[in-house]
């Protein structure tokens, strides 16, 4: 009785609203159709898929894949390259916004600051391709600018790309020059929106820059770094599979093999799609549970949380 009620009380919402419903049906449709349609396939990782008796046609093998996964001789070296470039990623990648949007908040000159904004903001434009290529052309032992440099002070080149020792800097201060300026716009915004009475009182006090940052702008905009922070720790197992794909060579191939890639050697070039499919439900699997702890704790802190 309570549902038919709630069933009607919905449909006369629809019917009232007709318009606003109309504006939100790409989205849904966008999210049915690519998210939630596809998860069909996640099936393949606990059957022996065959393209003759496709998805709904094979046989149940049960945990086989994730087990089979879990004891491959490269397992650990794979998972630790992953979870080591997302903890770099994180320490280094993720305070970095934060501290260039809390220095623009700074600035009084509108022209240096909006040129500051586009210097940083343009780079998050250039394609995958195009920045690594940027990259080893900047990085090269024989025409590169860092070895030029480096030779001008009478030091030996270095091979970056092919030393595994670099991958993972390279890999991360090269992500925090892509898209440290765009990162930062949630944060510029957040900061726009503090009271100004809390600075005018700041300045009455007294109180340093460095002291106003710490008292006023950084809980300010602490709720909006709390989730960031929730949905990069929900990330943690997702490393950009293109960067690294283009970045990797059979030199440093002991330091730039991840899950993603992986998952393309033995899904897309081995033809093994029941095994790659396994991988990819274990990768989002610990993700969904890294983000649910995330949550959890950030709640019991008391800050706010995704939900």
């Amino acid at each position: 009785m309570r549902g038919t009620r709630f069933g009607k009380r919905l449909l006369n919402n629809v019917i009232r609203e007709y318009d606003l419903y109309l504006l939100i049906l790409p989205v849904v449709a966008y999210f049915i159709i690519f998210h939630y349609v596809p998860m069909i396939g996640v099936q393949l990782a606990f059957k022996e898929f065959s393209p003759i008796h496709g998805i709904f046609g094979d046989q149940w093998v049960g945990l086989k894949y994730f087990e089979r996964f879990i004891h491959a001789y490269d397992f650990n070296r794979i998972v630790a390259n992953t979870v080591l470039i997302s903890l770099y990623s994180l320490a280094i990648g993720f305070p970095a916004p934060i501290v260039l949007a809390l220095m623009l908040n700074e600035v009084t000159s509108r022209r240096f600051k909006k040129l500051v904004q586009t210097v940083t903001y343009a780079p998050h434009f250039i394609s995958t391709v195009v920045f690594v290529g940027m990259l080893i052309a900047f990085l090269s032992p024989s025409s590169g600018i860092i070895n030029i440099l480096l030779q001008k002070v009478g030091l030996a080149p270095i091979h970056f790309m092919q030393n595994p020792g670099y991958f993972k800097s390279i890999y991360v201060f090269s992500g925090i020059w892509q898209g440290v300026g765009w990162g930062a716009i949630i944060y510029i915004a957040a900061l726009a929106s503090v009271d100004t009475e809390l600075y005018e009182a700041a300045k009455v006090d007294g109180i340093t820059k460095l002291r106003k940052i710490w008292s006023i702008d950084l809980p300010s905009i602490m709720p909006i770094v709390t989730i960031m922070l929730v949905l990069q720790i929900g990330h943690i197992m997702d490393v950009g599979f293109e960067k690294v794909f283009l970045m990797q060579n059979s030199m440093n191939v002991s330091s730039s093999q991840i899950i993603s890639t992986y998952v393309y050697n033995v899904g897309l070039v081995g033809v093994q799609y029941s095994y790659a499919t396994a991988i990819g439900l274990f990768n989002a699997v610990i993700n969904f549970a890294l983000l649910l702890l995330a949550n959890g704790l950030v709640k019991k802190m008391g800050r706010t949380g995704l939900w």
